[in-house]
């Protein structure tokens, strides 16, 4: 499995196409990336309009944290 940093980034772009938006915790969960704000960052650098929208969810053993939510606006 490729797990570089441009695999990460067309994962994301990928997903944020399909659904429309990501969490943190999905990216790690779902997509195996660690490390999302960066790539999300990156993608941003790259000109990918993403939007961070800030929540509050609970992992799988309760622990309650603060996770970026990012949204994807795709220009027509």
């Amino acid at each position: 499995m490729d797990n570089s940093a441009s695999s990460q980034r067309s994962t994301i772009l990928k997903y944020l196409n399909e659904h429309g938006s990501l969490t943190t915790l999905q990216c790690r969960d779902e997509l195996g990336i660690m490390h999302p704000a960066a790539r999300v960052n990156e993608l941003r650098e790259a000109g990918h309009k993403i939007v961070t929208h800030w929540t509050r969810s609970e992992d799988r053993t309760g622990t309650k944290h603060r996770e970026a939510k990012y949204v994807s606006f795709h220009q027509s």
